[in-house]
């Protein structure tokens, strides 16, 4: 079986998932609470304010030998540390990061269509290419996310979070290739 050949649950599987990560984060409540509000918002808002849209460290060096230096290794002590990402002003526009999303789960779909039909016959069972397209789902939805934790000091209850979502997710996919892959 040809990535081609599995084109139905490609498309299908990114669809469904597309309405399930709608859910995800639009009814369910566990992710009401990812994100926190500065001491002061609006001096965070004025200290950023100018600043191109970007991703920032805070406190900055570019040189690890840069940390040996005294006034740079007292920012550190003193605080805070942090990594900022800085989004052009505007409202936000959801239509093209829905999309963007959406071309993101059809990668994911064309990734587990790979390993389906490169591991699972057009004679294979529901349940093989549920296990290697959910698994190959979670993996792709989900795995990333602790380099985040480990790296940039995500919480790690957003990272389990986002591990459900991914297993969720997975489900989804796993169960659409079974059901049409084979």
């Amino acid at each position: 079986m040809g990535i081609i050949d599995l084109w139905m649950p490609i498309v299908v599987s990114a669809g469904l998932v597309w309405v399930v990560s709608a859910i995800v984060w639009m009814v369910l409540p566990w992710h009401k609470t990812d994100f926190s509000k500065p001491g002061d918002e609006e001096a965070v808002r004025s200290a950023l304010k100018g600043s191109a849209p970007g991703y920032y460290m805070v406190p900055f060096h570019m040189d690890p030998k840069e940390l040996k230096d005294e006034a740079v290794a007292q920012k550190y002590v003193e605080g805070p540390q942090a990594f900022i990402t800085v989004l052009p002003n505007g409202m936000p526009a959801m239509g093209p990061k829905l999309v963007m999303s959406f071309l993101f789960y059809l990668l994911v779909g064309i990734t587990c269509a790979y390993f389906v039909g490169r591991t699972v016959g057009p004679d294979g069972s529901y349940l093989a290419a549920f296990r290697i397209a959910g698994t190959t789902a979670f993996t792709a939805y989900g795995l990333a996310y602790f380099q985040e934790s480990i790296w940039f000091g995500r919480p790690w209850s957003l990272t389990a979070k986002s591990l459900l979502d991914a297993f969720i997710y997975g489900l989804v996919t796993g169960g659409v290739f079974g059901w049409l892959a084979v």
